[in-house]
């Protein structure tokens, strides 16, 4: 049995959250796996996760209980080739994490934990994209690309919070792709090449994911996690 964590403080009425377990078994049955996805408050992470689960879906609702329990499965799964979906929030703490950890920047930041920090990594949007669809492209080679099968898509978002644009030529000096953009530019998904599963995107995939219709880029998740555990 694959053993999925997704990592977030639940609300059963926060819609992307029931989208994610719905998601996940859309997902599984169509790649007829044993999967089993539990929701996991970041409170509850410990040094013994990685003993327990498969895979890591960070999911979107941030400021998380605790960042640093949050930051550390992270790292882990981006340095133990475990995989790691990010969406929404999670996109946000991946981009932070390895802005810490990779890049070097210690006091790196995100503005809903500390809007004065002198390092924001992941600052407030000019625009809410809470509510909103919208059109982005794919970088010509990417993992997502592939998972896609298109150049593009339309996805929707949830979230007030995005990459420091002022950030985004650090973060393309370590290994990190950003290979997905809106029309403006901004980033919207990272991935990390050489790694079975590690993609984070700041729209919320599993709320277009349908039972006839399972999301790629979930399934794509499932499927590496399943692969992962044989």
């Amino acid at each position: 049995m694959t053993a999925i964590a997704i990592l977030g403080e639940y609300a059963p009425a926060f819609a992307p959250h029931a989208a994610t377990t719905a998601a996940i078994a859309h997902a599984r049955a169509r790649l007829g796996v044993a999967v089993d996805a539990e929701w996991m408050s970041t409170a509850a992470v410990d040094a013994t996760l990685f003993e327990r689960v498969d895979a890591l879906w960070i999911a979107p609702g941030s400021p998380y209980k605790d960042l640093e329990q949050t930051l550390w499965a992270i790292r882990e799964a981006r340095e133990r080739g475990v995989p790691c979906l990010g969406t929404c929030g999670g996109f946000q703490h991946m981009v932070l994490e390895y802005a810490r950890h990779v890049l070097g920047f210690r006091d790196a930041q995100h503005a809903e934990y500390d809007p004065y920090a002198s390092r924001l990594f992941v600052t407030q949007l000019a625009c809410s994209l809470a509510g909103r669809a919208m059109r982005l492209a794919f970088a010509p080679g990417s993992q997502v690309a592939a998972i896609y099968g298109a150049p593009g898509a339309t996805e929707a978002y949830y979230c007030d919070f995005g990459v420091n644009p002022e950030y985004v030529p650090l973060l393309a000096t370590g290994p990190l792709r950003i290979t997905g953009a809106d029309a403006e530019g901004e980033a919207r998904v990272i991935e990390l090449p050489g790694h079975p599963f590690f993609i984070g995107t700041l729209f919320v995939p599993q709320a277009r994911s349908t039972p006839e219709r399972p999301h790629p880029l979930v399934t794509a998740f499932v499927a590496a996690a399943a692969a992962t555990r044989k």
